[in-house]
């Protein structure tokens, strides 16, 4: 998978696989995750999902846990900013749907009890450097 560091490394690969949406939205399992929202495992429909990339830099050492939150947004916030070197988007993988062709970002949440994985649908808008 193709390892995104930038901001504008994300927006090329968002140009890269845009296609016109097949139904202007979907209605799958996923849902429409503006924010960060938990997707367990069996509401990911894994066969119309394909992974485009991936911005997390394995050569790098443990990434950082700081938020990147310069306007007071939140980490759930659907305006929060997509910030590539932060968390949590430093942990996150690309997928696009097959069906709706989104893009998604995706990482695993390691709690002290838990796993959550949580999706976020990529609003370009919102990627800053």
């Amino acid at each position: 998978m193709k390892l995104l560091q930038t901001a504008n490394e994300l927006r090329v690969a968002l140009t890269a696989s845009s296609e016109a949406l097949a139904s202007g939205h979907c209605n799958c399992p996923v849902g429409a995750c503006p924010g960060w929202e938990s997707v367990p495992e069996d509401r990911w429909p894994t066969a119309q999902m394909r992974p485009l990339a991936t911005l997390r830099d394995s050569e790098r050492d443990e990434p950082t846990f700081e938020e990147y939150h310069p306007d007071g947004t939140r980490y759930e916030s659907a305006t929060a900013p997509i910030a590539v070197a932060f968390f949590p988007y430093n942990r996150c993988d690309l997928w696009q749907c097959d069906r709706c062709k989104r893009h998604l970002l995706r990482y695993t949440e390691f709690g002290g009890y838990y796993i959550d994985h949580r999706a976020r649908v990529v609003d370009a808008a919102l990627i800053v450097d």
